[in-house]
């Protein structure tokens, strides 16, 4: 009987499941509801984030993950175990897994990423670095004498790397991303409008409105929360003008973080960017304009892959089918 192989990419807002041969399985909220009373597992995935803000208060949404590493470990493994079953089912033989994580991570984190895996029913734990995963997943060379520029944005953490031999040859990872630019959407409404509105909605908004330059076609969005004055629901329209005054700083701060690796990425390296372009992945590249944004500031063409929000599971799974010709991508534990 075949051990099956599998990669995670075990995200702050979403975890993704790759089996090799089958492609991605799973792609479901990196959420857990518990009882808090009894520590029972009640829900798991987008189960468990559809209860956010509105549970009793004997029930716990958390997630897992924050800034890309774990915060929560038993829900880590709740989360990674119940993925895992599903995959599994009744299979007898422990998988092996490699699992994505951000650049920069200590070896506690790493540890504990492949310690709640392991207690989850996986075998053989690797992990691979997200930025070299992207690359992989994007055909990008990355095992050649060339140099390719990677800037991931997930949902708690941005990894930003120039990549060479198989190696990075410099890197930056921000607890800036995807989560970031949520929180930025309830705090701008709450103080120009007087709103409050949830973690979801304020996704929402993100996703329908999100821009960092004025769109040929402006576009608007109905809103509902509690108004802070009277503490009755309230309903407005916003506009992509809003998100784009909301999402500035934070915008910003990446392209000046994106600017700094260049700034100390070696000169044959960075013709080769320049002649190559720039691989702009993750959820946050979905943010309109903002390829265009970091083109403005670099000079460097970038490019948005064809799915960025399996770009890096997918390099993941490549690992997969030639282990010998990536071992060294991959990282012991």
């Amino acid at each position: 009987m075949l051990r099956k192989h599998i990669a995670v990419d075990l995200g702050t807002a979403n975890t993704l499941v790759f089996v090799q041969s089958q492609g991605i399985v799973i792609n479901e909220p990196s959420v857990v509801a518990v009882d808090t009373i009894n520590e029972r597992v009640i829900a798991v995935g987008k189960e468990a984030k559809d209860y956010i803000g509105k549970t009793p208060q004997r029930i716990s949404t958390i997630r897992p993950l924050r800034d890309g590493v774990i915060a929560d470990f038993d829900a880590a493994q709740a989360l990674i175990a119940t993925f895992l079953k599903k995959v599994i089912g009744s299979w007898p033989i422990k998988p092996d897994v490699v699992i994505c994580v951000p650049t920069n991570i200590t070896d506690v984190e790493r540890r504990a990423v492949a310690e709640a895996a392991t207690k989850a029913g996986a075998r053989n734990v690797k992990l691979i670095e997200e930025p070299v995963a992207a690359a992989v997943g994007a055909g990008l060379p990355v095992l050649d004498p060339v140099g390719s520029m990677v800037v991931d944005i997930g949902g708690g953490t941005t990894d930003i790397a120039v990549i060479t031999l198989g190696s990075m040859a410099c890197s930056t990872s921000l607890k800036l991303a995807g989560d970031a630019l949520t929180a930025a959407v309830q705090r701008f409404v709450r103080e120009k409008y007087q709103i409050v509105v949830g973690e979801n909605m304020a996704e929402r908004i993100k996703i329908a409105l999100g821009s960092v330059a004025p769109l040929p076609v402006p576009l608007s969005f109905e809103v509902s929360g509690k108004d802070l004055a009277t503490a009755s629901p309230r309903t407005i329209a916003l506009s992509d003008t809003d998100t784009r005054e909301a999402f500035q700083p934070i915008t910003e701060k990446l392209v000046s973080a994106v600017m700094g690796i260049l700034e100390v990425t070696p000169p044959e390296l960075g013709a080769d960017i320049m002649r190559q372009g720039m691989l702009l992945t993750g959820g946050g590249a979905l943010l309109r304009g903002f390829a265009d944004r970091i083109t403005r500031a670099t000079r460097i063409p970038v490019y948005v892959d064809s799915d960025p929000l399996t770009t890096v599971l997918r390099g993941a799974g490549i690992t997969l089918d030639d282990p010998e010709k990536y071992r060294d991508l991959l990282i012991e534990c």
